[in-house]
């Protein structure tokens, strides 16, 4: 697994909790990379995406003005700060690195990490 994500955990509805994605290879240091979440029982959705060097990010609605995605280039990791939890954000969120250098699609993510479970108590 080339990419490592960690810092999932319980937290409380309103509550904040930053996730990361390392890539200790360095293998996606010129990749777009994003974070995707599965809630139970649900199809896999695009959370944020961030371009190889911090200079545009995206986000789905859901999420937007709520999450944060940041990279670290010197540190080869991607951060996902999330602040306003809702239950609804309960799911497990991997990281995943695209073929490309910007966003453009979640088709694109190719490479993917093992997730970190998030679970936002009411």
């Amino acid at each position: 697994v080339q990419l490592q994500a960690s810092g999932g955990g319980l937290v409380q509805a309103g509550g904040s909790l930053r996730i990361s994605c390392a890539d200790p290879r360095r293998t996606f240091s010129n990749n777009a990379v994003a974070w995707f979440r599965q809630a139970p029982g649900k199809e896999r959705e695009f959370v944020a995406a961030i371009s190889w060097n911090g200079g545009s990010t995206h986000y789905a609605d859901s999420v937007k003005d709520r999450f944060t995605i940041s990279r670290n280039r010197a540190k080869n990791t991607v951060s996902l700060q999330m602040a306003s939890l809702k239950p609804e954000d309960t799911a497990v969120y991997h990281c995943a690195a695209s073929r490309y250098s910007v966003f453009s699609r979640s088709a694109d993510f190719t490479s993917w990490g093992q997730g970190t479970l998030v679970t936002v108590s009411s």
